[in-house]
């Protein structure tokens, strides 16, 4: 419970704090949900993908 105290009192007691912290979070959440869903992607399409086969087309200098 103190727990729950701490964090209640260090974000959520005031408007402001409890503003910056919706804004944090959603900010951080839609970059993991953006890098998880671009993992999956690439790993559902490896060896489709451009950027997995480019070397077979492309000459070297």
């Amino acid at each position: 419970m103190a727990l729950v105290n701490k964090v209640y009192g260090l974000l959520f007691k005031r408007t402001s704090t409890f503003v910056v912290t919706i804004m944090v979070g959603a900010v951080v959440f839609e970059r993991v949900f953006d890098q998880a869903g671009d993992a999956l992607f690439d790993h559902l399409n490896r060896g489709k993908l451009w950027k997995h086969i480019k070397h077979n087309y492309e000459k070297e200098e």
